[in-house]
């Protein structure tokens, strides 16, 4: 069955979207470089990686089901912080965003009656739960104990212990 075009442009979309989302991260990372908390930019690099492989994940995808792929040209991000949390903030808000927009492909994906399609979204939609539940507790963690320098040190310490891990494919 060939992939609908409406879908799959959809997807190629998600790609563009999941580019954008390391490109975001990397400027979160920046910012907590340039701020010495290298636990914090370690985590956002991690999670650059992570956007990275799910932008591969839909590519492949899109390749394998004869779907020509498009690099769409990426967004600048334009954020400025203030503070340390509001890097946090923004993330939640951009997963949250994501979100959204797995949903959507989702739901071209069953309006398709592509079982295929939404059995790859499946993953993504696990894998967007997973995103923002850490991102939520993130804003959480920092409101709770990134007002105090000892309870910023040991946020940044803990952050500077995750590592990528690439994800399986989900086919």
């Amino acid at each position: 069955m060939a992939l609908d075009a409406k879908l799959g442009d959809t997807l190629n979309e998600q790609i563009n979207r999941e580019l954008y989302s390391a490109y975001l991260y990397l400027t979160f990372a920046d910012y907590y470089e340039d701020r010495g908390l290298k636990g914090f930019a370690n985590w956002y690099m991690v999670q650059v990686q992570e956007e990275l492989a799910h932008a591969k994940i839909l590519r492949r995808y899109l390749l394998d089901n004869d779907y020509q792929v498009k690099m769409l040209a990426i967004a600048q991000p334009d954020k400025t912080f203030s503070n340390d949390l509001e890097p946090l903030e923004a993330g939640l808000e951009h997963e949250r965003y994501i979100t959204d927009s797995i949903n959507h492909c989702y739901q071209l994906a069953s309006d398709a009656h592509d079982f295929r399609t939404m059995q790859l979204l499946d993953w993504f939609v696990k894998e967007q739960g997973e995103e923002e539940t850490n991102a939520s507790d993130m804003v959480k963690n920092m409101k709770l104990f990134g007002g105090d320098p000892k309870g910023l040190y040991d946020l940044d310490r803990e952050y500077q212990a995750r590592v990528f891990t690439a994800p399986t494919m989900p086919m």
